[in-house]
């Protein structure tokens, strides 16, 4: 009889996850093993509880490694311990229900990964009311000839238009190319108007910044430019976590990062090897997110006004 495949018990808490295959490589450019990516989650464990916190979350698996098939998954894997929780979502597009995992404790997050998950996407709104997003994101996303230069100047932009507005912005690596701003809202509006408030923003960064383009179509865009994508608010769009590892080869970490940082970060920097390190000196920079809502309603006005000069509603993300 074949011998069964080695395992190793995790203590998480007071759960224990048990880990099959800890040796497989997931990432064949350092040799970093599953277990290698549950000792990273473990380590920035707080970061990552609080980033996906009672928040749909999609699963992006690589169930042989990176060097095999990534998978999208929405609903929970099958074989979840019964402490592991999820939230029902519907999609009227296909008429269907999913149960997605919602995180509410390490454990969550170290079995999804026993399940092969590197990435972890959770949505922009909280179990308590999923259609209501509590979470506004501001994607920066370069252009194919745009440089990593132009993505820090468009964040200073992001940022002055924020501190104007009286909001206050969490920045991000986004693990790939990009940044990412988080900004916590008040749960008071639906996708649309938060999509809305969104472009609203973008298009006001695009006036002050020539490195800009809010030009939904990619084949009408500059290359050169930067998108800044409102639609990641969209009704289930999600970007990757902040203390998320991404499906890369150098295993980049979407990473927090101060606003003094921005100038002098390089996301080539910032990977499952060295953000622990980096964790355990600084400790979670969005720990605070929660106790600095913002009220949408002057981007909405924005919205109206720009509206009413003509500019297009958003795209449809489904178009």
């Amino acid at each position: 009889m074949a011998s069964k495949s080695p395992s190793v018990e995790i203590e998480v808490d007071d759960r224990v996850v048990r880990l099959t295959n800890p040796d497989r490589v997931y990432f064949p450019e350092s040799g970093a093993t599953k277990l290698d990516l549950v000792e990273y989650y473990l380590a920035v464990g707080p970061g990552i509880v609080n980033a996906l916190f009672e928040r749909p979350c999609m699963l992006h698996r690589f169930p042989k490694g990176l060097a095999g098939e990534k998978v999208h998954q929405k609903r929970l894997p099958a074989g979840a311990p019964p402490w592991v929780e999820t939230v029902r979502l519907y999609f009227p597009r296909w008429g269907r229900t999913a149960d997605e995992l919602c995180v509410t404790e390490l454990a969550s997050v170290i079995w999804a990964v026993q399940m092969s998950t590197v990435e972890f996407h959770p949505w922009n709104s909280r179990r308590p009311d999923t259609e209501l997003p509590d979470e506004w994101r501001i994607d920066l996303d370069p252009g194919p000839l745009c440089d990593f230069d132009t993505v820090r100047r468009v964040a200073h932009v992001a940022h002055e238009v924020l501190d104007e507005l009286g909001a206050v912005g969490y920045p991000k690596t986004s693990g790939s190319k990009g940044m990412h701003v988080y900004v916590r809202i008040k749960p008071e509006h639906g996708f649309k108007d938060v999509r809305r408030a969104a472009l609203a923003f973008a298009r006001e960064v695009e006036r002050r910044s020539p490195d800009v383009t809010t030009t939904w179509w990619k084949k009408d865009r500059d290359p050169h430019q930067l998108f800044v994508d409102y639609n990641q608010n969209a009704r289930d769009h999600t970007i990757a976590a902040a203390y998320s590892v991404r499906g890369l080869p150098d295993a980049r970490v979407s990473t927090p990062i101060r606003w003094d940082e921005v100038d002098d970060v390089d996301p080539r920097d910032l990977t499952m090897f060295t953000v622990p390190a980096r964790f355990a000196e600084l400790g979670d920079l969005h720990a605070d997110i929660d106790d600095h809502p913002f009220d949408i309603a002057p981007l909405l006005d924005w919205a109206e006004r720009d509206e009413a000069q003509g500019s297009e509603p958003p795209a449809d993300p489904d178009d």
